[in-house]
Protein backbone atom coordinates (compact mmCIF):
# COMPACT_ATOMS: atom_id res chain seq x y z
CA UNK A 1 0.00 0.00 0.00
CA UNK A 2 1.41 3.39 -1.02
CA UNK A 3 -0.56 5.43 1.51
CA UNK A 4 -0.83 4.91 5.23
CA UNK A 5 -3.31 7.03 7.18
CA UNK A 6 -2.99 6.61 10.94
CA UNK A 7 -4.19 8.53 13.96
CA UNK A 8 -4.27 8.45 17.73
CA UNK A 9 -5.81 10.61 20.44
CA UNK A 10 -2.98 13.12 19.97
CA UNK A 11 -1.83 12.90 16.35
CA UNK A 12 -2.65 12.19 12.72
CA UNK A 13 -0.13 10.96 10.16
CA UNK A 14 -0.57 10.49 6.40
CA UNK A 15 2.42 8.75 4.86
CA UNK A 16 2.80 8.47 1.09
CA UNK A 17 5.50 6.14 -0.19
CA UNK A 18 6.88 5.60 -3.70
CA UNK A 19 5.75 8.99 -4.97
CA UNK A 20 8.05 11.00 -7.28
CA UNK A 21 10.84 12.85 -5.47
CA UNK A 22 9.72 16.21 -6.85
CA UNK A 23 6.11 15.81 -5.65
CA UNK A 24 4.98 19.09 -4.10
CA UNK A 25 2.99 19.48 -0.91
CA UNK A 26 -0.13 20.43 -2.85
CA UNK A 27 0.22 17.42 -5.14
CA UNK A 28 0.55 15.16 -2.09
CA UNK A 29 -2.77 16.52 -0.82
CA UNK A 30 -4.43 15.67 -4.14
CA UNK A 31 -2.82 12.21 -4.23
CA UNK A 32 -4.18 11.49 -0.74
CA UNK A 33 -7.74 12.61 -1.58
CA UNK A 34 -10.27 9.96 -0.52
CA UNK A 35 -13.36 10.64 -2.62
CA UNK A 36 -13.23 14.41 -2.08
CA UNK A 37 -10.96 15.47 -4.98
CA UNK A 38 -13.69 17.63 -6.54
CA UNK A 39 -14.05 19.52 -3.25
CA UNK A 40 -10.28 19.99 -2.90
CA UNK A 41 -9.89 21.25 -6.48
CA UNK A 42 -12.75 23.69 -5.95
CA UNK A 43 -11.05 24.97 -2.80
CA UNK A 44 -7.74 25.35 -4.64
CA UNK A 45 -9.03 27.16 -7.73
CA UNK A 46 -11.75 29.05 -5.87
CA UNK A 47 -14.26 28.03 -8.53
CA UNK A 48 -16.90 25.33 -9.05
CA UNK A 49 -15.68 22.00 -10.40
CA UNK A 50 -18.14 20.39 -12.80
CA UNK A 51 -18.40 16.71 -13.73
CA UNK A 52 -18.71 16.00 -17.46
CA UNK A 53 -19.65 12.39 -18.17
CA UNK A 54 -17.77 11.05 -21.20
CA UNK A 55 -19.14 7.51 -21.11
CA UNK A 56 -20.76 5.02 -18.74
CA UNK A 57 -21.20 1.34 -19.59
CA UNK A 58 -23.29 -0.61 -17.10
CA UNK A 59 -23.96 -4.31 -16.75
CA UNK A 60 -27.55 -5.56 -16.84
CA UNK A 61 -29.88 -4.66 -13.97
CA UNK A 62 -32.26 -7.60 -14.07
CA UNK A 63 -32.26 -7.94 -10.29
CA UNK A 64 -31.37 -5.54 -7.44
CA UNK A 65 -27.65 -5.31 -6.71
CA UNK A 66 -26.36 -7.88 -4.22
CA UNK A 67 -23.25 -9.88 -3.44
CA UNK A 68 -24.67 -12.70 -5.54
CA UNK A 69 -25.67 -10.36 -8.39
CA UNK A 70 -23.26 -7.41 -8.46
CA UNK A 71 -23.76 -4.57 -10.90
CA UNK A 72 -20.66 -3.09 -12.53
CA UNK A 73 -20.11 0.11 -14.44
CA UNK A 74 -17.08 1.36 -16.35
CA UNK A 75 -17.08 5.11 -16.76
CA UNK A 76 -14.99 8.14 -17.56
CA UNK A 77 -15.59 11.70 -16.43
CA UNK A 78 -13.75 14.99 -16.86
CA UNK A 79 -13.44 17.36 -13.91
CA UNK A 80 -13.83 20.79 -15.46
CA UNK A 81 -13.00 24.21 -14.03
CA UNK A 82 -13.67 27.41 -16.01
CA UNK A 83 -14.11 25.33 -19.20
CA UNK A 84 -10.71 23.64 -18.65
CA UNK A 85 -10.26 19.94 -17.90
CA UNK A 86 -8.21 19.64 -14.72
CA UNK A 87 -8.56 15.88 -14.26
CA UNK A 88 -9.65 12.85 -16.28
CA UNK A 89 -11.03 10.02 -14.12
CA UNK A 90 -11.58 6.52 -15.51
CA UNK A 91 -13.15 4.06 -13.12
CA UNK A 92 -14.70 0.66 -12.60
CA UNK A 93 -17.48 0.56 -10.02
CA UNK A 94 -18.91 -2.56 -8.39
CA UNK A 95 -22.24 -2.27 -6.59
CA UNK A 96 -23.68 -4.92 -4.27
CA UNK A 97 -26.29 -2.88 -2.38
CA UNK A 98 -29.72 -1.71 -3.62
CA UNK A 99 -29.30 1.57 -1.71
CA UNK A 100 -25.95 2.29 -3.40
CA UNK A 101 -27.47 1.23 -6.74
CA UNK A 102 -30.23 3.81 -6.34
CA UNK A 103 -27.88 6.64 -5.36
CA UNK A 104 -25.30 5.98 -8.07
CA UNK A 105 -27.33 4.68 -11.02
CA UNK A 106 -30.78 6.20 -10.50
CA UNK A 107 -30.09 9.49 -8.73
CA UNK A 108 -26.82 9.90 -10.71
CA UNK A 109 -24.55 10.98 -7.85
CA UNK A 110 -20.85 10.82 -8.85
CA UNK A 111 -18.56 8.48 -6.93
CA UNK A 112 -17.36 10.96 -4.32
CA UNK A 113 -20.84 12.34 -3.67
CA UNK A 114 -22.20 8.81 -3.33
CA UNK A 115 -19.93 8.25 -0.33
CA UNK A 116 -21.04 11.59 1.10
CA UNK A 117 -24.72 10.67 0.67
CA UNK A 118 -24.00 7.36 2.40
CA UNK A 119 -22.37 9.37 5.20
CA UNK A 120 -19.42 7.00 5.18
CA UNK A 121 -15.67 7.44 4.96
CA UNK A 122 -14.44 4.89 2.39
CA UNK A 123 -11.43 2.65 2.87
CA UNK A 124 -8.71 4.19 0.72
CA UNK A 125 -5.91 2.26 -1.02
CA UNK A 126 -3.40 4.12 -3.18
CA UNK A 127 -2.22 1.57 -5.76
CA UNK A 128 0.10 3.52 -8.06
CA UNK A 129 1.51 7.00 -8.70
CA UNK A 130 3.50 8.03 -11.76
CA UNK A 131 4.44 11.01 -13.89
CA UNK A 132 5.18 11.30 -17.57
CA UNK A 133 5.68 13.95 -20.22
CA UNK A 134 2.91 14.18 -22.84
CA UNK A 135 3.08 16.82 -25.60
CA UNK A 136 5.46 18.93 -23.55
CA UNK A 137 3.30 18.81 -20.41
CA UNK A 138 4.03 16.91 -17.21
CA UNK A 139 1.19 14.56 -16.34
CA UNK A 140 0.55 13.30 -12.83
CA UNK A 141 -1.56 10.18 -12.44
CA UNK A 142 -2.68 7.93 -9.64
CA UNK A 143 -4.61 4.67 -9.39
CA UNK A 144 -6.53 4.00 -6.18
CA UNK A 145 -9.47 2.14 -4.69
CA UNK A 146 -12.33 3.39 -2.52
CA UNK A 147 -14.38 0.79 -0.65
CA UNK A 148 -17.37 0.66 1.63
CA UNK A 149 -20.00 -1.99 2.17
CA UNK A 150 -21.99 -2.34 -1.04
CA UNK A 151 -19.88 0.04 -3.15
CA UNK A 152 -16.32 -0.28 -4.51
CA UNK A 153 -14.59 1.96 -7.05
CA UNK A 154 -11.15 1.54 -8.63
CA UNK A 155 -10.11 4.79 -10.27
CA UNK A 156 -7.34 6.06 -12.53
CA UNK A 157 -7.01 9.85 -12.34
CA UNK A 158 -4.85 11.85 -14.73
CA UNK A 159 -3.95 15.47 -14.03
CA UNK A 160 -2.96 16.73 -17.49
CA UNK A 161 -0.42 19.36 -16.43
CA UNK A 162 1.40 19.59 -13.10
CA UNK A 163 1.90 23.31 -13.72
CA UNK A 164 -1.70 23.79 -12.58
CA UNK A 165 -0.54 23.07 -9.02
CA UNK A 166 2.21 25.67 -9.30
CA UNK A 167 0.61 28.53 -11.20
CA UNK A 168 -3.03 28.13 -10.18
CA UNK A 169 -5.23 30.92 -11.56
CA UNK A 170 -2.60 32.02 -14.10
CA UNK A 171 -2.51 28.47 -15.53
CA UNK A 172 -6.30 28.37 -15.70
CA UNK A 173 -6.51 31.69 -17.56
CA UNK A 174 -3.79 30.60 -19.98
CA UNK A 175 -5.68 27.39 -20.78
CA UNK A 176 -8.90 29.35 -21.34
CA UNK A 177 -7.12 31.75 -23.68
CA UNK A 178 -5.70 28.84 -25.69
CA UNK A 179 -9.16 27.26 -25.82
CA UNK A 180 -10.78 30.50 -27.01
CA UNK A 181 -8.09 30.93 -29.68
CA UNK A 182 -8.69 27.39 -30.95
CA UNK A 183 -12.43 28.01 -31.11
CA UNK A 184 -11.94 31.30 -32.98
CA UNK A 185 -9.68 29.67 -35.57
CA UNK A 186 -12.17 26.84 -36.06
CA UNK A 187 -15.05 29.30 -36.46
CA UNK A 188 -13.21 31.56 -38.90
CA UNK A 189 -12.14 28.70 -41.17
CA UNK A 190 -14.78 28.06 -43.82
CA UNK A 191 -14.77 24.45 -45.06
CA UNK A 192 -14.76 24.06 -48.84
CA UNK A 193 -17.97 22.08 -48.82
CA UNK A 194 -19.82 25.09 -47.35
CA UNK A 195 -18.83 27.37 -50.23
CA UNK A 196 -21.67 28.18 -52.62
CA UNK A 197 -20.84 29.88 -55.90
CA UNK A 198 -23.16 32.61 -57.10
CA UNK A 199 -21.97 34.22 -60.30
CA UNK A 200 -18.31 35.02 -59.77
CA UNK A 201 -18.55 35.30 -56.00
CA UNK A 202 -17.93 32.56 -53.53
CA UNK A 203 -20.00 32.91 -50.35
Amino acid sequence: MLANDSYSTASTNVELTCVPDDTTGLERIMLAAQGDLQRLLSSYFGRPIFIELIYAHCSSRLTPASSENPITQSRQVHLVCASCTVCVATSTVTITSPHCERLFLDEKFPIGQTFRRLNRTPKFSLLNVETQAIDGKRELRRTYKLETEGFVAEILEVFPDRDMFVRGEAWLMEQRADLNTSCTIATDTKPEWLSVRKGNTVH
